[in-house]
C-alpha cells in the first residue's frame, strides 16, 4: 500500500470534503433535562453594584478638535445668518408670477360680466312690449269654455243645468230649480263631475266638457 512521503502534505487525489450528518433530535432527553430545572418562581436574583471607571480613565481620554464654526464663515462672505442665497430673489418672482395670473384671471372675468350684462340689457325692452298681449286675451275667453256657469249665475241657463240634473239619479235629488247658481247647485255639479269621471272643467263649475257630458245623458238641448 502506498504511502506519502510526507505526512502534512496531502496525498494525491481530489481531496475528501466533510460530510454533514444530519440526525433527528431526541426531545424525550431535552424533556427529562427540563424536568430537573428548578420552577421558575424558585430561582432568585441578586443586585451587584458595577465598579465604577478606573482612575486612569480621565487621563486616558482625548480631547476633539473644536467644531467649525459656520455662522463666522457665512459672515465673512458677506452671507447674512439664517437667509439662503437665492431664495429672495425665488421669492420674489415666484410672487410677481403668481401676481400676474390673478390679474389675468380677474380680467377674463370682468371681461365675461360685460358681455353677459349687455346681452342682458335688451331683455327688458321685449318684456315690456310683450306684456300686454296675455292681459289682453285672459279677459276675453274663460278657460272652462265660453258658456260656462259657475256659483253666483242667475239666468234660464241656470234653471236648465237644474232640470237635467234632476234627471240624473242621486245627484241633485229635490233639488230647486229657480234658476239661481248656489251652494248646493255647485255640489251636485262637483258630484256629477266626480261619479262620471269628467276632468275637463273645475269643481263645481259647469264648463264644455261638464255641458256635453250632461246633454249626452239627458239629451240635446
Amino acid at each position: 500500500m502506498p504511502t506519502p512521503s510526507d505526512r502534512g502534505a496531502p496525498p494525491d487525489g481530489q481531496p475528501i470534503e466533510p460530510i454533514r450528518v444530519l440526525r433527528p433530535r431526541r426531545t424525550d432527553a431535552l424533556a427529562e433535562l427540563l424536568k430537573d430545572l428548578p420552577p421558575r418562581g424558585a430561582v432568585g436574583y441578586e443586585s451587584i453594584a458595577l465598579p465604577g471607571p478606573p482612575s486612569e480613565a480621565e487621563d486616558a481620554t482625548q480631547e476633539l478638535p473644536p467644531v467649525r464654526d459656520h455662522d463666522r464663515t457665512r459672515r465673512s462672505r458677506g452671507i447674512p445668518r439664517g437667509r439662503v442665497p437665492g431664495l429672495r430673489r425665488t421669492a420674489i418672482a415666484a410672487s410677481v408670477i403668481a401676481a400676474a395670473v390673478i390679474g389675468f384671471g380677474c380680467a377674463l372675468l370682468l371681461a365675461g360680466r360685460g358681455e353677459s350684462t349687455a346681452e342682458a340689457a335688451p331683455q327688458p325692452t321685449a318684456t315690456a312690449s310683450a306684456t300686454p298681449t296675455p292681459t289682453s286675451t285672459a279677459g276675453a275667453t274663460d278657460p272652462d269654455g265660453p258658456g260656462t256657469l259657475r256659483e253666483g249665475d242667475n239666468g234660464p241657463e241656470v234653471t236648465d243645468l237644474q232640470e237635467r240634473l234632476l234627471r240624473i239619479p242621486n245627484v241633485y235629488d229635490n233639488g230647486s230649480t229657480d234658476g239661481t247658481y248656489d251652494t248646493t247647485l255647485t255640489a251636485a255639479v262637483a258630484r256629477f263631475q266626480l261619479w262620471y269621471g269628467i276632468r275637463g272643467d273645475e269643481d263645481g263649475v259647469y264648463g264644455d266638457d261638464t255641458r256635453r257630458d250632461l246633454e249626452s245623458r239627458t239629451g240635446g238641448g
